[in-house]
């Protein structure tokens, strides 16, 4: 028997051991784990599973062991994902510290700044936000004013931040800051982190037109932040930043598998669900042209995880995801918006609900994500930027400005 087959054995034997019950159910929308000083567990066994899964390091398996990740091998962290699917086992951890922050750090950060901050994310001691765009710095990021001023041993900031997810409910937040103003935009801003906690922040959500506020203005008054918690090196920022999105787009990109990595409410359907309650004859939908729109649907969506698997792993033997992650992120989003139009299709006049007995939950809950959904083309960077990205950075193609000159 290969190591690779010992370790699935010996990996199928811990998760039946350890993985409860409840855990290896659809994920329920208030049950998501998103870790922090303040988590609140609804489903007891959610707590258990993150305990579990943190102590071994496989909320982040293929993290170094030395910073409390699993330090798996590429093989392995696919045969865990492998044996986590076959027991339906839910996410033990929902958190932008593993999405996207984690990464940077173990790339930038310093040996004292990993050892403080990546075994909390691993064990999801702290919730993180994420703090880049500004009221006039959204496509346009590098035009950011938030200011760090160095007073002593201390940064000074002033300046506040737009569409801050969760911010209300973070505990920390990785933020870029403008560091210089007496040199080029990008060559100005210094990456840094801080707690939430601090003197001088505050926040304030923002409804969207589904109705849920998980976006926030956030405000600095003159918050202190330690001159250590810098990441990277003074005005460096921007090549930090550029890396995290490529983490964050790829993270996006998930919205836009048929299933599995999207976390499903316990009023929600998914697409076939949906198909074959409000359209379905027998063992088929009834209607051929919107079954052969789900077909192609699938179809598109599982060639599409296939190719993100291939990019994983390219990724792992180059270090990092590269400019292909822009592609994942356009793509992936416009198959989660192709996803709602599909099941609005399906529902027909059932979908044109807001409220009221006369709609089922699960409809309410449908029209409100498709609602959401438009928003994936603009955040993480709106598919504008993406293809600009796409022509120039995978497919190599001439800047419009440069043939104009010629």
């Amino acid at each position: 028997m290969s190591n690779l087959d010992d370790f699935r054995s010996s990996t199928r034997a811990w998760l039946e051991g350890n993985c409860p019950r409840s855990m290896r159910t659809p994920m329920v929308t208030d049950e998501i784990v998103w870790g922090g000083r303040n988590a609140v567990f609804k489903n007891p066994d959610s707590k258990i599973w993150l305990e579990r899964m943190g102590q071994k390091g496989w909320t982040c398996p293929t993290w170094p062991a030395e910073y409390g990740g699993g330090g798996l091998s590429g093989d392995e962290a696919q045969v865990l994902h492998e044996e986590l699917q076959r027991i339906n086992a839910r996410p033990a951890l929902s958190s932008f510290g593993i999405s996207m922050l984690g990464p940077v750090l173990l790339e930038y950060g310093t040996q004292d700044q990993k050892l403080e901050h990546i075994p909390k994310i691993v064990r999801g001691e702290i919730r993180w936000c994420q703090g880049y765009s500004e009221p006039g710095a959204g496509s346009d990021l590098a035009s950011l004013q938030t200011r760090a001023v160095l007073e002593g041993e201390h940064y000074v900031i002033n300046g506040s931040k737009i569409w801050t997810s969760y911010a209300n409910v973070s505990d920390w937040i990785f933020c870029l800051v403008r560091t210089d103003t007496e040199v080029p935009r990008q060559s100005g801003i210094s990456f840094i982190l801080f707690d939430m906690a601090s003197e001088g922040v505050s926040t304030r959500p923002i409804q969207l037109i589904s109705g849920a506020s998980p976006f926030c203005e956030t405000f600095f008054d003159n918050v202190r932040v330690p001159a250590a918690n810098l990441v990277g090196r003074l005005n460096d920022g921007w090549s930090i930043a550029k890396r995290l999105l490529q983490h964050e787009r790829t993270m996006i990109s998930s919205f836009g598998l048929a299933g599995g990595n999207i976390d499903r409410g316990a009023n929600t359907m998914t697409l076939e669900e949906a198909a074959r309650h409000y359209r379905g004859d027998g063992d088929r939908i009834s209607d051929p042209v919107l079954r052969d729109r789900i077909a192609g649907f699938m179809i598109d969506s599982h060639a599409f995880e296939l190719t993100s698997r291939r990019s994983a792993a390219e990724s792992a033997e180059k270090d990092g995801p590269s400019a292909t992650s822009s592609l994942l992120k356009y793509y992936g989003c416009e198959l989660n918006k192709r996803r709602y139009e599909l099941m609005l299709s399906t529902m027909g006049y059932r979908s044109l609900g807001w409220g009221g007995e006369q709609f089922h939950e699960s409809e309410l809950a449908i029209t409100r994500e498709w609602l959401r959904s438009k928003g994936n083309s603009i955040e993480g960077g709106t598919a504008e930027v993406q293809l600009n990205v796409i022509a120039k950075r995978v497919l190599g193609l001439p800047d419009l400005l440069s043939l104009t000159r010629k």
